[in-house]
């Protein structure tokens, strides 16, 4: 059973990093048919794709996303993480990690994080 659970504050206070974690069991991180996705939920809004890092560790963002965003992976773990520097109010949302199967679309999901910037 494959199972994402994201871990991190949820409260950051603006200008400051948003730093969350996804803990993955039941695959590995490394599976060649698998990417990993963060997205994001704000409130009233739909969802936002926000970046992946593939099997290899290469990594892709959301281009609106791209210069305050990073996404990075610990093997040993099992994890893998998004990190969001310079966050205001608008980068209030829940964030879900997430499994892709390569080439079908998202099959797991993680339940969600609430992450709220406020000071």
């Amino acid at each position: 059973q494959v199972r994402l659970q994201e871990s991190g504050p949820g409260l950051v206070m603006p200008s400051q990093t948003l730093s969350l974690t996804c803990t993955v069991s039941g695959g590995p991180v490394t599976s060649t048919f698998h990417h990993w996705s963060w997205i994001r939920q704000a409130p009233g809004k739909g969802l936002e794709w926000m970046g992946v890092i593939a099997a290899d560790g290469m990594t892709h963002y959301n281009p609106s996303l791209k210069s305050r965003s990073s996404i990075s992976r610990d093997t040993a773990k099992n994890q893998f993480s998004l990190q969001v520097s310079s966050v205001t109010p608008e980068d209030t949302a829940v964030y879900y990690c997430v499994r892709a199967v390569r080439f079908l679309g998202y099959d797991y999901w993680g339940q969600g994080t609430q992450v709220t910037v406020s000071s």
